[in-house]
């Protein structure tokens, strides 16, 4: 199967195309859009992708739109599982439920480091949602989910460098109603979801919303006995509308979600060497060797994930003749509290690798909307964001590290040992005194390497500050052209400080130096042993009385000692203590601000798009676009955060270094993205089309590697990709719609040297697969009596792709070998009745696909290789009652 084929056949099922779901309502406005009958379909979708209510059409963006109709028949039931419907978008949960990620076009990054905003921004109801902890939950009373493809910066006043998701939910209604689901799958899940509706007086409305989800674990932890990868998480949302004239409307929302589950399950991918050792100390099998998709894993304790999220808007839109004036005033705090055992393994290696976060964010737009009926026509908005985040994290040793270094150390006394455990102490004991005899008192270290306990305590604080100035001018140059040009001006300041402390004793150590010590101390043993003619070393009394009694001679010999020890104290044939570097797994952390690195950014950016609309039929539109879009500098708010190389190089010269201080990232530069695109937009009565063709770019993308336990931050030097995007949809015959999406991406790398990698300058950007479709069919069959039967049926397929551009420690060729595939299949049919019950079954994933959403190195485990599973097939029966 090719592009060239899928794109044949569309052509020939549509002859055009709107997203896989155009067909979802009426054209009604978008109001009254909740009042629509799903199942009849209409022409034309009301969108607000262009901050105006256009139809989809007369929109020229590249977007899809799914509606409510959609998400209940796919049972969609959050924001990873609309990337099933919509081919440009890729959605995965990493490494706890508030770790979410999105990638358009291939672009898109963010994930469970806080310092750094997402490139695909994340709206509510026009509320930008700074991070994936806030966006992870439930689905609300949607009306409609918007994607829209390329950057969005001249329209949204927030990081959209990429793309934007936007949710857009049902106002209150004046006529009473509402609807109550309760769903019930396997893995015992329940789903409970109830809304109403209705009028407080002729000018104000209200509506209340809850929803509750619980499963079961779909993965076994066979240490712990239990079952894990659960779901337990419920929130309400309320809302007012006041519309005391009919120039004037305030929407007030209010909402609250709690999550509280076991999450994320890690597979074992490679089982390394180190597989030996954690089943010794376990006493058995410590991982499901090899075997990522048994669900079955072994853990010292159970993942946590209590998340809160919750917050309120103020939106008013008044309008003065042709003018329309909006402001969207917001205020949003989200606390997530996560403990994980991230050695995914039974043996007790880390003991906690918890997090406490907080993020407090004010966003406040405004924006000035013209309806003149003139050729010109503008929009101008103002954007406001504030944003305080505290985080703290805790890792430490669990009760198995300390014999666990000492089988690194010297595996085969552990492994043959009938008490491996007593071995591996024993060892590092052997250890701590001969480090402390080299530095003069074996005592020194006694007990104190790889403690249970020990580990890094961190705290970091980041304040946000950013505002912009955005607007757009059409002008109908005639009937059926309009050109347009827009501009954003952004101005963002950040400023952050960290205060780690690290307990582990063995990490601080000065290797290098202690290694010179002793290299010197063996030479002068030696030499004087050869003076004295004792045919061995000489003891420290001997070398004593040898200096005393020939002092010229022992200066002469320690300063030859000296020098040699200083000129060979980094080669590891001479300094054995070199080869105990890996073992030094949290060293030190030098805190900003400090003399060198202030722990500020400050960045300013002009952002523009040019855009011709043309009219070429009453049913089709084209379009062209050029536009540039900006995201704003990241901060490594993560333990592998470590100065820039020529921060570093100030660092040492001003006497600021801590021991095993290495470069690293402290931060990314700012993304500046850039599209060229086409666009093709048909409709008609029976089918419609959207093509586009684009080349996007980003120079500096903010690449963000999970390393295990942390992340490597860095800027690739340009990265781009060329791609077309087809949606299609078709109705051959009353009742049945059949869609189509399919994109083509070529991705690369123009330039990234400093990758945490090394040089993959020219490489295709792992994750992105050149394919990607989604098919589907809705049919509608209506009985004499109103009665309705409604069968979908929807497939989702993503071509193999490479998971990961590499892994520390392993050669090229392992990363590249470990490949994604998706083949997923989706299912239900429902009955509704005219009395506005309906009862149906449901399938997501009914091949029960099994793939890898990312890999990453083993924590501490040289040689092995963990990942994240999909998850299984999942199936149930629906029950809705609609008032």
């Amino acid at each position: 199967m090719n592009l060239r084929n899928i794109l044949l056949g569309a052509t020939m099922l549509c002859a055009a195309t709107t997203p896989v779901f155009a067909f979802a309502q009426d054209a009604t406005p978008a109001d009254d859009a909740a009042a629509a009958d799903t199942t009849d379909y209409g022409n034309e979708i009301i969108v607000t992708a262009s901050k105006r209510s256009q139809t989809l059409q007369d929109t020229p963006i590249a977007v899809s739109v799914t509606s409510a109709a959609d998400l209940q028949n796919a049972q969609i039931r959050d924001l990873i599982d609309l990337q099933s419907a919509v081919p440009s978008l890729r959605v995965s949960q990493l490494q706890s439920s508030a770790n979410t990620n999105f990638i358009i076009r291939g672009f898109g990054n963010g994930a469970n480091n806080a310092g750094i905003e997402p490139s695909v921004g994340v709206f509510i109801d026009g509320v930008y949602r700074s991070r994936s902890a806030a966006q992870i939950g439930d689905l609300p009373n949607v009306e409609r989910i918007e994607v829209l493809r390329g950057p969005q910066s001249t329209l949204f006043g927030k990081n959209a460098s990429a793309g934007v998701i936007s949710i857009v939910t049902q106002k209150p209604q004046y006529e009473f109603g509402g609807s109550v689901e309760a769903s019930y799958g396997n893995y015992d899940a329940i789903v409970l979801k109830g809304n109403i509706t209705g009028p407080i007086s002729d000018t104000v409305a209200f509506s209340l919303g809850a929803n509750f989800n619980r499963r079961d674990g779909y993965a076994q932890d066979l240490k712990l006995n239990t079952d894990v990868n659960d779901r337990n998480r419920w929130g309400v949302r309320g809302q007012l509308l006041f519309e005391p004239t009919d120039a004037l409307s305030i929407r007030l929302i209010g909402d609250y979600d709690k999550i509280d589950e076991n999450c994320c399950i890690a597979g074992n991918v490679i089982a390394g060497p180190t597989v030996a050792i954690t089943n010794a100390l376990a006493g058995g099998a410590s991982v499901d060797a090899n075997n990522p998709f048994s669900y079955k894993v072994y853990n010292n304790f159970l993942s946590s994930n209590e998340i809160e999220n919750y917050g309120g808007s103020a939106q008013i839109d008044y309008e003065m003749g042709s003018l329309g004036l909006t402001s969207i005033t917001a205020y949003r705090q989200v606390r997530a509290l996560t403990n994980q055992d991230s050695d995914f393994t039974g043996a007790d290696l880390i003991g906690e690798n918890s997090q406490n976060l907080g993020i407090d964010t004010f966003t406040q737009e405004f924006r000035v909307t013209s309806d003149f009926d003139g050729p010109l026509n503008f929009l101008l908005g103002g954007y406001y964001f504030n944003e305080k985040i505290k985080q703290k994290n805790d890792i430490r040793f669990g009760a198995d590290f300390r014999p666990y270094a000492g089988a690194l150390i010297n595996p085969a006394a552990v492994l043959t040992s009938p008490n491996p455990r007593a071995a591996g102490n024993a060892v590092v004991a052997g250890l701590e005194q001969q480090i402390g005899g080299i530095l003069g008192n074996p005592a020194l270290y006694a007990g104190q390497f790889f403690r249970q306990g020990d580990g890094l305590d961190e705290s970091y604080r980041m304040k946000d500050e950013a505002f912009s100035i955005f607007g757009t001018v059409d002008f109908e140059v005639t009937d059926r052209l309009t050109l347009t040009i827009g501009a954003n001006y952004t101005k963002d300041r950040k400023r952050f400080s960290t205060n780690v402390i690290s307990s582990d004793v063995f990490s601080g150590l000065d290797l290098v130096g202690i290694g010179r010590t002793a290299i010197t101390q063996q030479g002068i043993a030696t030499t004087v042993g050869n003076a004295l003619g004792l045919g061995r070393l000489a003891t420290a009394a001997e070398i004593g009385a040898f200096a005393q009694a020939q002092p010229a001679a022992f200066g002469q010999i320690n300063a030859g000692a000296a020098a040699f020890a200083a000129a060979n104290q980094n080669n590891a044939a001479v300094n054995p203590l070199l080869a105990l570097r890996p073992l030094q797994f949290l060293p030190p952390f030098l805190n900003v601000p400090n003399a060198v690195e202030p722990g500020k950014t400050n960045d300013g950016d002009l952002s523009y798009s040019v855009r011709a609309a043309y009219e070429l039929t009453d049913t089709v539109n084209v379009y062209a676009t050029y536009a540039t879009g900006f995201k704003a500098s990241s901060v490594n708010l993560s333990r592998d955060s470590r100065p820039t190389a020529a921060d570093l190089s100030g660092i040492i010269a001003g006497g600021l270094g801590v021991p095993n201080l290495v470069s690293g990232s402290r931060f990314a530069a700012p993304e500046e993205s850039t599209v060229y695109e086409f666009g093709l937009k048909g409709q008609w009565s029976v089918a419609a089309v959207n093509i586009a063709v684009f080349k996007q770019s980003i120079k500096g993308f903010q690449s963000n590697v999970f390393t295990g336990t942390g992340f490597a931050l860095a800027n690739a030097g340009k990265q781009s990709t060329f791609g077309i995007e087809f949606d299609g949809s078709v109705r051959p015959v009353d009742g049945l719609n059949l869609t189509l999406a399919a994109t083509y991406l070529d991705a690369k790398y123009d330039s990234f040297v400093n990758s945490a990698f090394g040089d993959i300058s020219g490489t295709t950007p792992a994750g992105i697969p050149e394919l990607s479709l989604s098919v589907g069919g809705t049919y509608t069959y209506e009985f004499a009596g109103g009665t309705k039967a409604i069968a979908h049926v929807d497939y989702a397929y993503e071509s193999p792709v490479q998971i990961v551009e590499g892994l520390t420690g392993f050669p090229a060729s392992v990363a590249k070998n470990l490949k994604r595939e998706v083949n997923q299949l989706n299912a239900s049919f429902t009955v509704a009745l005219t009395n506005g019950f309906e009862l149906g079954v449901w399938g997501r994933n009914l091949t029960n696909a099994q793939y890898l959403t990312t890999i990453f190195p083993a924590v501490a485990q040289s040689g092995s290789v963990s990942g994240y599973p999909s998850q299984p097939r999942t199936y149930g029966v629906t029950g809705r009652f609609k008032f």
